[in-house]
């Protein structure tokens, strides 16, 4: 009869099993960071090239509307939401892959006494139920600090640009500095929406998003330790 409170065995493993244990596992998780680094890579990539496809068409003729660039600032929204979602997984698997190097290989080559002995405790639970460390609300403001933020600005620009030059309009006409001001709002419309309702969406938007950047909490889990983005 087995005995169903007895406590689970670990496989019996020597030092040289251990080791070479350990080192499989080890790359085996650098390969998963690595393949979640590449998607995350292609990710802005996409966006890279949405921005600059756009900003040829939208400012290379007079007659391209400005609300292609509107349709980039929500094609580039798009792939930022797609990105957080896979920052998530990377992030998951390159915490583990910091794990092996400041508990295990770190104190091979600079031992510490007492030093974390539970990490591997920790690691085997992380196993039996994976669990994200970051929520998308902040794996999106991490990227949107890191990367889009600089992409949203030059569609920004590109847009002001658009709707505020007379030749990058459709019969655009020289004016005064209020009749340019007038003008800009009214070439913002969209269809049968009105300019002034455009200008106050863009501008709300830009404000969540300079909200993300300025106060959503860093996060800073991989930088707790070190100054470089592992």
């Amino acid at each position: 009869m087995n005995d169903a409170s007895a406590k689970p065995v670990s496989p019996a493993l020597s030092s040289t099993e251990r080791v070479n244990t350990l080192s499989h596992f080890h790359r085996a998780e650098i390969a998963r960071m690595a393949g979640w680094r590449d998607r995350l890579d292609r990710t802005t990539n996409w966006a890279i090239t949405v921005v600059a496809a756009m900003l040829s068409v939208s400012l290379s003729t007079a007659s391209a509307h400005h609300g292609v660039l509107l349709f980039a600032m929500l094609l580039i929204l798009l792939l930022l939401w797609i990105e957080a979602r896979r920052y998530r997984f990377f992030d998951f698997y390159r915490a583990r892959v910091r794990q092996f190097e400041r508990h295990y290989f770190a104190q091979i080559f600079s031992p510490q006494p007492d030093f974390a002995s539970d990490w591997l405790l920790i690691v085997g639970e992380g196993l039996r139920a994976p669990k994200f460390l970051l929520s998308h609300r902040a794996a999106l403001a991490r990227r949107l600090r890191r990367n889009y933020i600089y992409l949203f600005m030059i569609l920004l620009l590109a847009w002001v640009l658009k709707i505020t030059t007379p030749s990058l309009q459709v019969g655009g006409v020289e004016t005064g500095f209020v009749g340019s001001l007038r003008y800009a709002v009214d070439s913002a419309a969209l269809g049968p929406i009105p300019g002034v309702a455009i200008v106050v969406c863009v501008a709300a938007f830009y404000a969540w998003l300079f909200a993300i950047v300025l106060f959503a909490s860093g996060g800073d889990g991989e930088l707790s330790f070190g100054d470089v983005h592992v």
